[in-house]
């Protein structure tokens, strides 16, 4: 791998819900802010989705160091097979590349995830790895609370 190749870190869960479910809770404000970038300790503050391919969201969650801001673009919605987004820290930055990918699994289904970064990051990959897995099992958790 060139020091110009991106990491990649890659998060698979399987989830009781049906994908249309569990799809639909990336882009709906309200269940994004149970489960994206939330943290137990943490109290959501802002969540903006703008849910269409050049849209864009802003996720702000008040934590015991600060703001934690999170921005992105939407680059492809396909319903409910997959979802392409960007995430940075940074409004102005074009981040990382984040694709969401359902697949139908009996009455459930399987999310894998892929997270591009730049290589300078790669002493944050594991790290990232166990926030998405965090991310997921929230998500998890808020569906089976949630009304079908």
């Amino acid at each position: 791998m060139s020091p110009t190749s991106p990491i990649v870190v890659r998060v698979a869960r399987r989830f009781a819900a049906s994908p249309e479910r569990v799809f639909d809770a990336w882009l709906d404000p309200r269940m994004a802010a149970r489960f994206l970038y939330a943290t137990a300790n943490g109290r959501m503050q802002r969540v903006e989705i703008d849910a269409r391919v050049g849209g864009g969201y802003v996720i702000v969650e008040t934590r015991e160091d600060g703001d934690a801001a999170h921005y992105g673009r939407y680059l492809e919605i396909d319903r409910p097979r997959r979802l392409v987004f960007t995430l940075s820290l940074d409004p102005a930055a074009d981040g990382d590349r984040i694709t969401v990918e359902i697949a139908p699994i009996g009455s459930g289904c399987e999310l894998r995830l892929t997270h591009e970064m730049a290589a300078e990051y790669a002493p944050y990959a594991q790290r990232t790895e166990a926030g998405w897995q965090h991310i997921l099992a929230s998500l998890a958790e808020q569906l089976s609370h949630a009304p079908h």
